[in-house]
């Protein structure tokens, strides 16, 4: 079953021009792996002011996808990243619900 990851990155404005071309850089390898599926690179625009990019990506399983996470090739360009934001990268794993979520109904008669 295809999975969706999503990765937060808080930067400080002033080094978003350094940050950038390394994000662009891993989407380009990342589209090279086995299970790659698609994805997209989001910047914050509301609230006003927050600085901070969301990469939303879709993978056929959680096992390519960290294959992926723990290459060489992808940490190494991840270390540079962190070094730029100054914090760590937040990684989230989400699955799709099969049926979907049901409501709950009660008879308020």
């Amino acid at each position: 079953m295809a999975i969706e990851v999503l990765i937060g990155r808080r930067f400080v404005k002033e080094k978003e021009a350094a940050l950038a071309p390394l994000v662009v850089r891993l989407r380009s390898l990342a589209l090279a792996q086995p299970g790659y599926i698609s994805g997209e690179t989001l910047k914050c625009i509301d609230p006003p002011g927050e600085d901070e990019y969301l990469v939303r990506s879709t993978w056929r399983s959680v096992e390519e996808w960290r294959t992926w996470l723990h290459s060489g090739a992808r940490t190494a360009i991840q270390k540079k990243i962190d070094a730029i934001t100054g914090e760590a990268t937040k990684y989230r794993i989400y699955e799709p619900l099969v049926g979907g979520i049901m409501p709950e109904y009660t008879d308020k008669r």
